[in-house]
């Protein structure tokens, strides 16, 4: 059993952290305040923007005319996955949950014969997708020396994105983060970027999203203009869920952490007081042993 000395140092070790996950549950739920009302405007945007796309590209013959980020390369064998993580922890299972999102897709794909390449946004998933899949990222974008990971970021991923496209270095772009639904949900994500994919409900025509429009310049030309942006606009939006989904994910973890450290605090002091009851017990017992043997 542990001595009094050692259950007193090991309350006032659990009480320091305490404080600390505590203070760490405040910084997360202020910063969270920022970082969801960021997520939540930039949705809009990232939404009526699939929707003019979808409406152009309904005008658009796909050829090997068009441009590249609407129709490809032709192929489907190389596929670049961009996992975006953070560089700081203590936010629970929200890096692993993105990673593990990224390694079933790599698995389904390479069960499926197509080559997998990685493009790593932060430090937190590194390790895992190197150690499964050594030698197959191609590159790791550092935003450790930033505080606010923001736009000029984004605009620097997707312009890497859109060249590595242009030099053939894969086919098919997936982007893996995490989206915001509230502060104790955080769902992890996958999204093809490059070519873009417009998705609709069976039956459905770009038509019923989106009123009926005449385009100067032609559609080609507008798309060809408007496609980098939308690469820069759903990366950039990714960038905003993934720090909302973190600031929640590291206010519930805390949260939790001070809750057991305040069980492990009332369990030890329940020890102490016992372990101090009977060591006071014991003195007295050998003191009145004494006093009856004189």
């Amino acid at each position: 059993m542990a001595s009094l000395k050692e259950l007193k140092g090991r309350i006032g070790s659990v009480k320091s952290t305490q404080k600390i996950t505590k203070a760490k549950q405040m910084v997360a739920a202020a910063k969270l305040r920022r970082a969801q009302a960021a997520a939540e405007a930039a949705r809009p945007y990232a939404t009526q923007l699939e929707k003019i796309m979808g409406n152009l590209a309904s005008k658009v013959t796909i050829s090997e005319s068009s441009p590249r980020l609407l129709a490809g390369t032709g192929k489907d064998d190389v596929h670049l996955l961009v996992v975006c993580t953070s560089d700081r922890g203590l936010c629970g299972g929200f890096n692993a949950n993105i990673v593990k999102e990224a390694r079933l897709k790599a698995q389904s794909l390479e069960a499926a014969g197509k080559t997998v390449k990685f493009y790593m946004v932060g430090r937190k998933g590194r390790p895992v997708i190197n150690r499964f899949y050594a030698g197959q990222t191609v590159k790791n974008y550092d935003t450790s020396d930033v505080k606010n990971v923001g736009f000029p970021e984004a605009q620097e991923i997707a312009a890497d994105l859109i060249a590595m496209m242009e030099d053939d270095k894969f086919d098919v772009a997936h982007l893996f983060y995490s989206k915001f639904k509230s502060a104790l949900v955080q769902e992890p994500t996958c999204q093809q970027i490059i070519p873009v994919a417009i998705e609709m409900a069976e039956g459905e025509q770009p038509s019923d999203n989106i009123a009926s429009v005449e385009y100067e310049p032609d559609e080609e030309e507008i798309l060809a203009e408007l496609l980098p942006r939308n690469v820069n606009t759903q990366v950039f939006g990714a960038l905003l869920e993934n720090a909302a989904s973190e600031q929640g994910a590291s206010m519930t973890a805390m949260d939790n952490a001070t809750r057991n450290a305040g069980d492990l605090i009332n369990n030890l002091t329940i020890q102490y007081n016992r372990s101090r009851q009977a060591a006071i017990t014991t003195e007295l017992v050998e003191i009145i042993s004494g006093a009856e043997a004189l």
